[in-house]
Formats: structure tokens, sequence, C-alpha cells
């Protein structure tokens, strides 16, 4: 059976991987779905937020080692990923020569392109798949306003929330 671990960037995404994403992905023959902090597995005092490059790089390279079993993904906002000096993320500084439809796709060809080099020849790159979000997460709870007020316990907020101010 498959194991998927998620490199999440804050409470939210990772709130979100339990409660949504893992039921869901069980139902469909995963046996663990879990997630951690993008680059911060091992530093319990950092929460949230992008970490640099070369500390998510170090986090995601060594799950894939240690699980030689597993799938990995991230789950980040394009928008907080640095995209200069050395802390950068791949691909992320090639971004403002393109149309902003395509900073997602360049950024996540380039993060597994990164990991697949780094982890060698024999590593099958189907096991690493990256995911950008364009937006902030948290936005898209926003988007169903039945389901928000759920989500804060206050259902009779509901209608307040998709009237129409105009």
């Amino acid at each position: 059976m498959t194991r998927l671990l998620i490199h999440a960037e804050g409470e939210t995404e990772k709130g979100f991987v339990r409660t949504v994403l893992a039921p869901e992905l069980y139902r469909y023959g995963f046996t663990s779905v879990s997630a951690r902090f993008l680059g911060s597995a091992r530093q319990g005092s950092r929460r949230g937020g992008i970490k640099p490059w070369n500390a998510v790089r170090e986090d995601i390279i060594h799950h894939l080692k240690e699980d030689q079993g597993c799938l990995a993904t991230t789950m980040g906002d394009y928008y907080g990923m640095l995209g200069t000096g050395p802390k950068a993320w791949p691909g992320r500084e090639e971004t403002t020569a393109l149309d902003s439809s395509q900073h997602v796709a360049r950024v996540e060809q380039a993060i597994a392109d990164d990991i697949g080099l780094r982890m060698g020849s024999g590593f099958d790159r189907n096991r690493f798949i990256p995911y950008v979000m364009l937006h902030e997460f948290e936005a898209l709870l926003f988007s169903d306003c039945h389901k928000f007020a759920l989500g804060i316990n206050q259902p009779n907020l509901a209608p307040k929330f998709q009237k129409n101010p105009r």
C-alpha cells in the first residue's frame, strides 16, 4: 500500500491534510497520509511559513531516503518562496520573465529536477511530485461561505457571508 508525506507550509495546510485530504485518499488505497512543516521537521519552534529551499530540500531528501516505499509532495504558496540569493527556491527567480500562468509549473519542475538530481540516477522520480499553489491556501477557505461558517462553528453567519454588499 502507499504512504504519502506532504511537506506543508503551516498549521492550516496540515489541518487540511489531516481532516479533508487524508480521509479521501484512504478511500483510494493510501495507508498513511500525513503532513509536516516544510523544512522544519526537526525544528519544533519554527512553525509555518515557507522556509529557505536548502532546509526544505534536506528534509525532503532525508524523508525519501528514510522511507523508500513512500511518496512525497509539497504544499506551499509560490509568493512565499524566496526568489533570490542562497536560500532561493529552484526556478523561482526565472519566473519573473514568464507570464504568471507559467510561474507554478516552472517552480514545480525546477523543484522536481533538483530533488531528482540530488537523489541520483536510481531514484524513481514518480515518488516525489511537488505541488505549489499560486495563491495563499487560506484564500480557498473563503470560497464556500457555508462551509467556512461551519468551520468556525458559526453556521448562522453563512447568510451574512453570502450577502452581496452592493
